[in-house]
């Protein structure tokens, strides 16, 4: 299996993605679009253009530091912009879209780095939304601004108050007020997409630990429960939400539909590798949730279920995969990235 079967096969666009394409109006830029998770929204929302008949583009600006991705991208129709965010000559020139989705951002490295986390988390978003302060905006948030809840309660909802525990998180709530701020000043529609947390075969909390156990390490169950989403449904759900942008900011949380038990995870990737797994210490009460109901009830159900997940994921590691080496510490308790 390559990951180009996985993404033929998981990240075609559903039937309501290519309606909802005919409907969105006018082009679309992806900031930010060189990450994880860039590159296949740009790939997918190309083709579901393609599909529905519409005449618009896709543009993809990043810095690009793998001009093989780059390179990917334009085979596939997206145009191309290099540059870098906190350029200001380079940030007006871009193009004045209809349509904004928002995935730049600073986790990895924030612990010692704590000033180029906020000035990318926090001051840049409000240079961000002045500039297309006339499109509609999707912004990628997280659901680390939100505290950690009882396994019991299912999670935080969008009526939550936040506590984010930590200068990440703290500067994630950072760029959430400072696009809340422009939303209302300058009547521009957006959604503020609270994801937690995407997967794919190269990255994500399941790869994590179907690592640990294909290692023969130990599986710290501290944080006993995690949420999580495949990649190409997470895509899918920022593309449409270009439809539900509001002002103010609408707020959206988006993960999977089960409170997931790590041990069972793991458990199960046992079962794939035929290895037994061994665990430390035990489930707390308490870990970072999210309820995504409200999600749900516009979007529907993701498309790829958890076992899914686990079986693509699984089979990915026995045949030495590529992977992406960002980890995503859901492990950590404290806020310390």
């Amino acid at each position: 299996m390559t990951k180009e079967d996985i993404l033929y096969d998981y990240l075609r666009p559903s039937q309501q993605l290519i309606a909802d394409m005919g409907r969105i109006k006018g082009d679309i830029l992806i900031l930010g679009a060189g990450g994880k998770m860039g590159p296949s929204m740009a790939r997918l929302a190309t083709e579901a253009i393609r599909q529905s008949g519409t005449e618009k583009k896709v543009f993809a600006f990043s810095r690009f530091s793998d001009q093989t991705v780059a390179d990917e991208l334009k085979t596939y129709g997206v145009e191309i912009i290099k540059g870098d965010l906190l350029n200001d000559a380079e940030l007006l020139a871009l193009p004045d879209v209809p349509n904004v989705i928002y995935l730049a951002g600073y986790k990895f490295g924030t612990t010692g780095n704590e000033p180029y986390t906020w000035i990318m988390n926090a001051y840049l978003p409000g240079k961000v939304a002045e500039k297309f302060k006339n499109s509609n905006i999707v912004v990628f948030s997280s659901g680390n601004i939100y505290p950690l809840s009882e396994v019991v309660l299912g999670g935080s909802t969008e009526d939550t108050s936040t506590a984010p525990v930590g200068e990440y998180a703290q500067s994630c709530l950072g760029r959430e007020r400072m696009f809340q701020y422009f939303s209302r000043k300058n009547q521009t529609p957006m959604l503020l997409y609270r994801l937690n947390y995407a997967n794919d075969v190269s990255y994500g909390i399941l790869l994590e630990i179907a690592l640990s156990v294909y290692d023969g390490k130990s599986i710290n169950l501290a944080t006993g429960n995690v949420n999580v989403i495949w990649q190409g449904d997470a895509n899918e759900i920022a593309i449409r939400s270009l439809l539900h942008c509001e002002i103010p900011a609408r707020i959206l949380n988006v993960t999977g539909p089960e409170t997931v038990s790590v041990r069972w995870i793991a458990q199960e990737f046992g079962k794939i590798f035929n290895k037994s797994v061994n665990f430390i210490s035990c489930e707390e009460q308490s870990a970072l949730l999210s309820n995504a109901a409200e999600c749900f009830k516009i979007f529907g159900y993701p498309s790829v279920t958890l076992k899914q997940m686990v079986e693509l994921i699984g089979k990915w590691v026995m045949e030495g995969g590529k992977t992406i080496n960002k980890p995503t510490h859901f492990q950590e308790r404290e806020g310390k990235y």
